[in-house]
């Protein structure tokens, strides 16, 4: 359970992967919401570089929850393809304090975007799902036909079902209306431009952001939620928005698909490796108090390389670095 740099994570391509194809998005118009986002920004710039039309969608002037602006965006978007991105998530102290709204927006979106979708006649829909819709205690590691072996860890479940639930939207309107919809869980993402407000950031940015302000104030000690054993994988950005490139290219199944690096690494080892890069050399002081949230969590990717050739590039001291230093360049003290 430890990060890796080896042919899971980094090297050359090797003869299964595949590139994004320039051909296939050449003039097509891309309707991405949350395209101002995290992972939204990074998949824009790469679909502005492969000469598609993206269209983002931003809170600021759609409000997915409502049907009206639902209708609106799609006839000023009349997009060929719909990257169904936009959710409203945190970590797990967001989650345990807004579990209602996490379920209805994220369900009323996805579940609004996929009529629209059906109703305009849009060529394809790849709706990006969530690590967190698997079961608390799936088997490592996580195999897409584990989905329903069983219910999410608590604090994640209200975001998890939600999103689940549009993986059987997907499916139902395939069966009934012939739909191509796609499904992607991708895992735990990071990386540069991610959300480092304490109130509602993951585990990387909110341990960076903090071990940057501990170095900088000299604390001598750090708290850290949980008992620091728990496991999870992690994705860099990038590397994520070439996967879904790349699905949307290539896959046109009805299953869901893992998307990840295949490597898990415990929380307590995580820190450390973070305290290193960001040279913080007090003590880290875990909190057995606090929830750890699901004990254990890596993916099964073997079905994204066989479907669609995507294989994870970086590997998690390299994108924990760049994560760093974009973090310092970006919030200087």
């Amino acid at each position: 359970m430890t990060p890796s740099d080896g042919p899971e994570a980094s090297g050359p391509p090797s003869h299964s992967e595949r590139e994004p194809g320039p051909e296939f998005w050449a003039g097509r118009r891309v309707l991405v919401t949350g395209g101002g986002g995290f992972l939204g920004s990074h998949l824009v710039e790469r679909l502005h570089g492969l000469g598609a039309e993206p269209f983002v969608a931003r809170r600021r002037d759609f409000d997915l929850t409502r049907q009206a602006d639902v209708e609106r965006l799609y006839a000023q978007s009349r997009p060929h393809m719909v990257m169904h991105l936009a959710a409203e998530v945190g970590g797990i102290g967001a989650n345990r304090a807004s579990p209602g709204r996490f379920f209805y927006a994220n369900a009323m979106m996805g579940v609004m975007m996929i009529e629209e979708a059906r109703a305009a006649g849009v060529e394809k829909f790849v709706q990006v799902g969530t690590v967190c819709a698997y079961p608390k205690y799936t088997r490592v590691p996580f195999r897409e036909e584990e989905i329903w072996s069983g219910y999410p860890e608590e604090t994640n479940a209200p975001y998890g079902v939600a999103k689940k639930a549009l993986l059987v939207q997907l499916q139902a309107y395939r069966q009934q209306y012939g739909m191509n919809g796609i499904y992607l869980l991708p895992t735990n993402l990071y990386g540069p431009r991610d959300n480092f407000d304490p109130a509602t950031s993951h585990v990387i940015p909110a341990l960076i952001r903090r071990m940057v302000e501990a170095r900088r104030d000299g604390l001598a000690e750090l708290p850290v939620w949980g008992t620091g054993n728990a496991s999870r994988e992690f994705l860099y950005v990038d590397d994520a928005a070439r996967a879904l490139l790349l699905a949307a290219e290539h896959y046109d199944g009805a299953e869901p698909v893992n998307v990840g690096i295949g490597n898990e690494i415990r929380i307590a080892e995580l820190a450390g490796l973070i305290a290193q890069l960001v040279g913080y050399e007090g003590r880290l002081a875990f909190d057995p108090t606090q929830p750890d949230g699901q004990p254990r969590r890596s993916l099964d990717t073997r079905r994204a390389r066989e479907l669609f050739g995507f294989r994870a590039r970086v590997g998690m001291r390299d994108g924990l670095r760049q994560t760093v230093d974009w973090y310092r360049a970006n919030h200087p003290d």
